[in-house]
């Protein structure tokens, strides 16, 4: 058991940092482009989509939420930002583990991190394809349903498309989009009549494989092998395309905020407590943890840390940076969409641009739907970005085939090999699962990994205080220890059935350490060195 929490020694680390040549990452990152891959990381679907689905459950507090969602991240980023100075590796909390907490921790953390990096790329592949569809359907282009979505999703909207069909039927004086035609649809698709069923196959016509039919996501698959191209020419390039994506998408944000306020009715927001939180401090905490998926990514600035070119000053920036910025325009937003509509009328599924479109304003409808496209692009490069280089530092270590994950190019000077291999594995979870069932792994999965940081952060105070920190989370114990209280109570608000899931992913990781990367680690070969010998008995 001690071998398994042998840790990976500061010295070490600090000397794989300064490692240069053609088989080390290219620093080229400043501070404008970290803080870049932070918002580009962070600003997405969530402020567009799940701000309707909080409003229900905060109402005009939804402001509030985005505070106390952002606060949780905040304390984890503080600490976050002392080890990415500290320790300037690729890696993120997998290295940070591995310092401080051993070998079987970083393990876990490492694999854990999959499910917040890879996974989150393969639902952001998804969200990205339907407003894609969206914007097509701008053009009226419409593609076959079977190579929109996968099988599921698309049986889902043909259903949805047949039951429209079937209460403009049954009553033709209810109005598409008003409170009686939803009903009326939920009501048509909650029976499942096997005329619902049979005319829903019916549109969907999709290919049969061996009698079973097939659906096939093909915008997100499509998307993620060209991020992923990115990825494999280059950290510059891809950097560069980041920020440009970036600027439009924050464009477009202001573009909501400016124009959004001119609709705004302060009355909406409530004349008292009662009226801006409805259901009190409960129903901000539930908001916040909604909406906590808005939020995932900053950390992903980390992995970069082996780019950066001075990251003793710019890492710190750049998380703290792009935090600050997504969390005011998050509430600006959360402020714009409660005073433009009561909250009991906020749309759940796109609740902005049904907000504009209330107001006869189709075109700026039209933008934030580019908007939306913009931001998931960006998250999606980030979030590859993030888990290659997380494999990169596992397979340096020996956890991993180094051979494969990091082997670097010598031209592009990226981990090509293992960039297109997490990009085919998106692309292809992207496209055949539906994105419900990935997104909330993807949650706990980063929880978890914010609480393990929180907690390395004062272990490595008490075990290593004389190591020079560039920058120091402030308060310590107090800021790590209020960000396992923010996080850990998220995760436990999530629920049984993902933890299940998280555990059974863990699972399947320890397997894979004990079979392989136990018998190639470095430092467990450090250790076998170092530990006495036994006299020999003759």
């Amino acid at each position: 058991m001690a071998n398994l929490l042998a840790i990976k020694p500061l010295k070490m680390l600090l000397e794989e940092a300064k490692e240069t040549g053609e088989h080390s990452l290219k620093r080229t990152l400043g501070p404008f482009q970290l803080t870049a891959l932070g918002v580009g990381a962070v600003i997405g679907a969530g402020i567009f989509v799940l701000s309707g689905l909080g409003a229900h459950y905060a109402g005009p507090g939804l402001m509030l939420s985005f505070v106390l969602s952002g606060m949780g991240c905040a304390f984890a980023g503080l600490c976050y930002a002392e080890f990415a100075a500290m320790i300037p590796l690729a890696g993120s909390a997998y290295t940070y583990a591995y310092a401080t907490l051993g070998e079987i921790f970083a393990w876990i953390i490492g694999w854990d991190l999959t499910l917040e990096y890879a996974m989150g790329a393969s639902a952001v592949s998804s969200g990205w394809s339907n407003h894609f569809i969206e914007l097509l359907a701008i053009f009226h282009i419409r593609m076959p349903l079977w190579l929109a979505y996968d099988h599921w999703t698309g049986l889902r909207a043909a259903e949805n498309i047949v039951a429209r069909q079937m209460a403009i039927a049954s009553d033709p004086t209810l109005v598409p989009g008003s409170q009686a035609f939803l009903a009326k649809i939920t009501e048509i698709m909650s029976v499942q009549s096997p005329v619902l069923l049979q005319k829903a196959h019916e549109l969907l016509n999709a290919p049969q494989i061996f009698g079973a039919e097939i659906g096939w996501n093909m915008p997100a698959f499509i998307i993620a092998l060209i991020i992923t191209a990115i990825l494999v020419v280059g950290i510059k390039e891809s950097a560069r395309f980041n920020s440009t994506i970036v600027v439009i998408k924050v464009a477009v944000v202001l573009f909501v905020i400016g124009l959004g306020f001119r609709y705004v009715n302060p009355s909406n927001w409530g004349s008292d407590w009662h009226s801006f939180a409805p259901f009190g401090l409960s129903g901000i905490g539930a908001g916040a943890a909604y909406i906590f998926f808005a939020y995932i990514g900053f950390d992903a600035v980390s992995t970069t840390a082996q780019e950066a070119k001075n990251p003793q000053r710019d890492l710190p920036i750049g998380i703290i940076a792009s935090l600050l910025i997504c969390t005011a325009l998050y509430v600006l937003v959360a402020a714009v969409l409660t005073g433009m509509v009561p909250w009991r009328e906020v749309n759940i599924e796109a609740p902005i641009a049904r907000a504009f479109l209330d107001r006869g304003l189709v075109g700026a409808s039209h933008i934030i739907t580019l908007g939306a496209l913009a931001g998931l692009t960006s998250v999606m490069l980030v979030m590859l970005l993030g888990q290659t280089r997380v494999l990169y530092s596992m397979a340096n270590d020996g956890l991993l085939p180094k051979k494969f994950f990091a082997d670097i190019h010598p031209k592009w000077r990226t981990p090509w090999k293992n960039t297109i291999l997490v990009g085919l594995l998106a692309a292809v979870v992207g496209s055949i699962t539906p994105i419900d069932d990935i997104g909330k792994m993807v949650n706990i999965g980063t929880l978890l990994a914010f609480v393990i940081v929180c907690i390395a952060v004062m272990i490595l105070r008490r075990t290593n205080p004389a190591q020079p920190r560039p920058f120091r989370t402030p308060w310590v114990p107090v800021v790590p220890i209020l960000g396992i209280l923010f996080n850990g109570f998220m995760m436990y608000k999530l629920g049984w059935i993902n933890w299940a899931r998280l555990f059974i992913w863990l699972a399947i990781g320890l397997v894979v350490y004990f079979t392989y990367g136990r018998h190639h680690s470095k430092v467990q070969a450090l250790v076998a060195e170092t530990k006495p010998r036994s006299p020999v008995s003759v």
